[in-house]
């Protein structure tokens, strides 16, 4: 395909508009108000997840006072926000700080080239409504793409499932026009998105199941956050804002070491608590609700105000575990015997994890994949120059660790230019250190598919992802940038140790 377009040169490029990509441009735009940027997005709007997922119910599972940004206090009353409202928030955020000019919609990212001699990337991007390559160029890469594929998620094939004659349906790809008033539903999965759906679809189906393998912790939260709002009215806006984020990521973190340093504690909480929601006489408790792995093994699923609770109290939603033996032309047959039947399933099966949004790497003419690398300080890779990029918590709200990436990058960008240099590269010495993987002791199944795709963990400082953000925030927005890993070079050199405990020299690029 022949390259029809120059997309610009730009000091940051960063790929991916939603609450990750606007935050980084809202940190340039505040921090470095002198480096240029643009943002290419592959949707034709901004958003991400939540321009993406229209599913009933589509929701945050964090409070947006830890999902929000540090910058940009929440001030709706609910706390465990929708779709929508997301979606409007980061719009707001965008217009605020003068970001929407600088994306660039419908532009997929195919690939990127680090050029050592010129000390930039050279992506190239396929503009949707006409197929054309256009390259841009940019000093520094900041991915924002996010953790899963956009185009497909997880869906196996179920046994005889070609026999069935009713609809079936990815959450990820939710039809407009889907009536399911009266209809008989059955959602398989027991994650987020199954506890989302299945509440707001057993308010107009006639029945609808949850077909479950294993059980899920879930735990119950109100969806308005009474201390939030009130202060809110009472003090000015960010005061009351910053307070309640303190509180939240101080309780998470509560929680989160509770259920790492005493799980058989926590684990005995969380069902308590989860049993108190339910008919006294619920039958198979044990069974539907107690999780064969420990808290936090897997994210908790958040219900907003009891509402999966309630819909199985009132008989319009019911919890099945089971396995699944085949599809039939009316439902679902179990391994168990039982038939379920169905008009309509729903497959929330999960996600499929890729990262960088599927962009091929490659060092100065040398393709290269982020599983062969190691990550640096939770946000850059060993040996990648000039390139950071955000994955969030998996035991905390997402966002918070796109601010301090971003505090990062923006603190390197300063240092090159008061350095007079063009290349930041952290590079690993010691090519015999343990490779471990990028999450610990996390099994929800979409890590568990893609270990094998996702960059390696290693096992001391800073080549270490430590799910910790009091300790990540120390080390992104404190720590000197110039710790004797990060390698400073001008363009056309490279700045490598000859060994391990040699010092640094230049070598010219190849």
């Amino acid at each position: 395909m022949a390259v029809k377009q120059h997309g610009g040169e730009f000091d940051v490029l960063i790929v991916g508009a939603g609450l990750s990509g606007i935050a980084a441009a809202a940190h340039l735009t505040m921090q470095c108000p002198g480096k240029s940027y643009a943002i290419v997005e592959q949707r034709a709007d901004m958003g991400g997840t939540w321009d993406l997922f229209r599913y009933p119910g589509i929701r945050s599972d964090s409070d947006m006072h830890t999902l929000g940004y540090r910058f940009k206090p929440w001030t709706e009353a609910k706390a465990i926000a929708d779709g929508p409202a997301i979606h409007k928030y980061v719009h707001e955020t965008a217009e605020e700080y003068g970001i929407t000019p600088h994306i660039r919609f419908r532009h997929r990212v195919l690939g990127a080239d680090w050029s050592t001699d010129k000390a930039c990337w050279t992506v190239t991007a396929r503009r949707e409504e006409d197929g054309a390559e256009v390259k841009f160029t940019a000093n520094f890469l900041f991915m924002c793409a996010g953790y899963y594929d956009y185009d497909q998620g997880y869906r196996p094939e179920f046994p005889q499932e070609a026999s069935y004659t009713g609809k079936i349906i990815h959450p990820q790809h939710w039809p407009e026009d889907l009536n399911y008033a009266g209809k008989k539903v059955v959602v398989i999965g027991s994650g987020a998105t199954a506890v989302t759906i299945v509440p707001v679809m057993a308010e107009t189906a006639e029945k609808v199941y949850m077909l479950q393998r294993t059980p899920t912790y879930m735990v119950s939260r109100p969806a308005k956050d009474w201390l939030a709002n009130t202060m809110r009215a009472i003090l000015p806006e960010m005061t009351a804002y910053k307070i309640t984020r303190w509180r939240n990521i101080a309780m998470q973190r509560f929680a989160y070491n509770m259920a790492r340093n005493k799980p058989e504690k926590m684990s005995k909480r969380l069902l308590e608590m989860a049993r108190k929601m339910l008919p006294a006489d619920y039958p198979n408790f044990e069974k539907d609700f107690t999780p064969p792995y420990t808290p936090w093994e897997q994210r908790l699923c958040l219900v907003p105000d009891a509402d999966m609770f309630n819909a199985i109290s009132k008989g319009k939603a019911e919890i099945v575990t089971d396995h699944i033996d085949h599809f039939t032309p009316t439902g679902i047959k179990l391994k168990s015997g039982r038939e379920l039947e169905a008009d309509i399933i729903v497959s929330a099966t999960g996600l499929n994890l890729v990262m960088m949004g599927k962009t091929n790497l490659s060092i100065d003419g040398k393709a290269t994949a982020p599983h062969e690398h190691v990550s640096y300080k939770g946000m850059m890779f060993n040996d990648i120059p000039n390139m950071a990029s955000v994955f969030g918590y998996v035991n905390a709200s997402w966002t918070l660790k796109t601010d301090i990436v971003a505090d990062y990058v923006c603190r390197l960008l300063k240092t090159m230019d008061a350095k007079g240099v063009q290349i930041a590269n952290p590079h690993l010495a010691d090519a015999d250190m343990p490779r471990l993987p990028w999450v610990d002791d996390f099994s929800s199944g979409y890590f568990a598919r893609s270990f094998d795709k996702l960059p390696k963990n290693g096992d001391r400082h800073p080549w270490r992802v430590l799910q910790d953000y009091k300790a990540e925030k120390k080390i992104l927005t404190e720590e000197p940038i110039e710790d004797g890993i990060m390698l400073f070079s001008k363009a056309g050199e490279m700045v490598k140790p000859v060994a391990a405990t040699a010092e640094p020299m230049l070598v010219a690029a190849e």
